[in-house]
């Protein structure tokens, strides 16, 4: 299938735009989360704690972060300020972030906060997997990424480094894609020459399979044969 825009009426629109919202719902600080979680209290467990007085950041070993219903797990932490109000997040080695319905694995992530606010989040792996089950649903989206950028102010996130996503038998994958947020818009391409081209496989849902005309023949005598 040839690169461009897909028409958010589609399948690919839809499942996409699906994942999205789950997503946004996942990454601490969104939705929700911005106005309880990210104003609760921060409880803060690590092997060790550090300050480094030249950058002027928190350093944390063996770290394991909760608020509200946000908890990240990561071999290493930095921060700014030990809040979400305006501060800058790094999580590295073995991070995990689970809130609520989501569950992300990924090697690093960086976020950045202002006024309570997620304004940038950049998490990558290799690759970074998301688990993503919609409220009120056992349906799960799963995907993976090389690495994945989410830029608030300008309302764009971009899947980057042999981007997939599935759902149910359904599936995408491409080297590059971004949703624009507030144009519900979704660009998909090849970042280059040699790059495979995007990949879309979809299962139609389960139908009734037409009888045959013998089918109907016999189905038609049987009725008559029961008939007074």
């Amino acid at each position: 299938m040839s690169a461009g825009n897909l028409c958010r009426d589609g399948f690919y629109g839809l499942m996409m735009m699906r994942f999205i919202l789950l997503l946004l719902l996942c990454l601490p600080g969104l939705a929700l989360a911005q106005n309880t979680n990210l104003r609760l209290p921060i409880s803060l467990d690590a092997d060790s704690t550090d300050y480094d007085g030249k950058s002027s950041m928190l350093m944390f070993s063996g770290l394991r972060l909760t608020q509200g219903t946000i908890g990240v797990d990561a071999d290493l932490g930095r921060a700014s300020k030990l809040d979400f109000q305006d501060s800058v997040w790094r999580f590295e080695g073995n991070v995990v972030i689970d809130v609520d319905d989501g569950h992300i694995e990924c090697d690093s992530a960086d976020l950045q906060f202002s006024d309570h606010q997620l304004r940038i989040a950049t998490i990558q792996g290799s690759p970074a997997t998301f688990e993503l089950k919609r409220p009120g649903s056992t349906e799960v989206t799963y995907a993976e990424a090389g690495t994945v950028e989410y830029d608030l102010d300008n309302g764009v996130v971009t899947f980057s480094d042999e981007a997939k996503i599935t759902e149910g038998g359904n599936q995408i994958s491409s080297s590059l894609l971004v949703y624009n947020i507030r144009e519900q818009r979704i660009k998909a391409q090849s970042s280059g020459a040699g790059d495979e081209k995007v990949k879309i496989t979809y299962t139609p849902a389960d139908a009734p399979i037409p009888a045959t005309k013998a089918e109907d023949a016999e189905t038609d005598s049987g009725a008559q044969e029961e008939s007074p």
